[in-house]
């Protein structure tokens, strides 16, 4: 087998911070574009390459090539079987498992879409399956999909949903020496947070997969100078909820939730940002193979992913990559040999 180890290192050398992927498409596409039993069409930085076999069945294996900024991390090291560096785990790994197989599975059972896309870790609205659904929308047919996320090479199935929302409360300005003249929006936040702080979370069992809800304040602003009775403060939440809930019965969650802050005009709550969630996917047989093939029970998605793009359109998704999701992001991520090593044998063998 290829060392994927070092493969994976090569991917994590070319910087490809959002909105700054080209050179590593441009090294994708060079490398797909060679492989005879592929057709490889770029849209953008967005690159889809695919069988055309006449199989019955259509498996989409897709992945964005973007991270977050470098945080002292932006040169691959590798420690015996570890590989250290921004994107290692989410999700460079994947994507050089899902290199592999494009350039080494020449007579899948069944077709194959390789999807490797753009700007999946900014806003939606950059998303290059966006792009890809606008524009050629026939490239992202399928029949399942799976998503090479960072899951520590077992399956985790569909995802949360996610919700950004900004609270505005308002005041009245004063002299600080005189603060009863005014009213302090900041101070307003002091029955905010202590509800979020003290939230109780729901955790759904949905297919056996056990979710996590929560909600977190992400961001203050507020304030006019250091004598000023501040007359206004924004907060951001986020909130992340269970597949079983809808997107407006989970912005009325988080309006019961706040209750009597948001009454009268001296308050407001817009949702800025919005994403769905996605149902387990466990039943499409190749998805109830590869679940076999692992031999793990599956877990919930505690996070967002574009497994909730495909489930949206009726393909049934799983995120299935090496890589621990709960360091990706952070200045230590990594991602171990073994891992993707066996990533790629159990994806080879549910192509076999």
């Amino acid at each position: 087998m290829t060392d994927l180890l070092a493969a994976t290192a090569e991917l994590v050398n070319l910087a490809s911070v959002s909105h700054h992927e080209g050179p590593m498409v441009d090294h994708l596409e060079a490398r797909l574009r060679a492989v005879p039993w592929l057709s490889t069409e770029r849209v953008g930085m967005n690159l889809v390459a695919r069988t055309s076999l006449g199989r019955a069945t259509r498996l989409v294996l897709a992945g964005h090539t973007d991270t977050v900024p470098v945080n002292d991390n932006a040169t691959a090291r590798i420690d015996g079987d570890v590989l250290y560096g921004l994107g290692s785990a989410d999700m460079k790994g994947g994507l050089a498992v899902f290199m592999y197989l494009a350039e080494t599975v020449s007579e899948p059972s069944v077709d194959l879409t390789f999807v490797f896309y753009e700007c999946e870790e900014v806003a939606a609205e950059f998303n290059g399956l966006k792009r890809l659904l606008a524009e050629r929308p026939e490239l992202l047919a399928g029949d399942a999909a799976i998503l090479g996320e960072p899951t520590c090479a077992r399956i985790e199935a569909g995802c949360q949903g996610t919700m950004r929302l900004q609270l505005t409360l308002n005041g009245s300005r004063a002299h600080t020496a005189r603060p009863w003249m005014g009213r302090n929006a900041i101070h307003r936040l002091a029955g905010v947070l202590n509800t979020l702080a003290t939230y109780e979370e729901r955790r759904p069992v949905i297919d056996g997969c056990e979710f996590h809800e929560v909600v977190q304040a992400v961001k203050v602003e507020g304030g006019v100078s250091g004598n000023v009775v501040p007359d206004s403060v924004v907060l951001t939440i986020n909130h992340r909820f269970a597949p079983d809930r809808a997107i407006a019965d989970a912005e009325a969650h988080i309006r019961h939730l706040l209750g009597d802050e948001l009454l009268g005009d001296s308050a407001a709550l817009v949702v800025v940002d919005v994403a769905g969630g996605a149902q387990p996917s466990l039943t499409h047989p190749l998805l109830a193979r590869l679940g076999t093939l692992v031999g793990e029970a599956p877990t919930a998605k505690l996070g967002w992913t574009d497994v909730a793009f495909f489930a949206a359109r009726g393909i049934p998704a799983v995120n299935f990559g090496p890589g621990d999701p709960t360091i990706a992001h952070t200045k230590d991520e990594l991602v171990h040999r073994h891992e993707i090593e066996s990533v790629a044998l159990i994806l080879t063998e549910l192509l076999s």
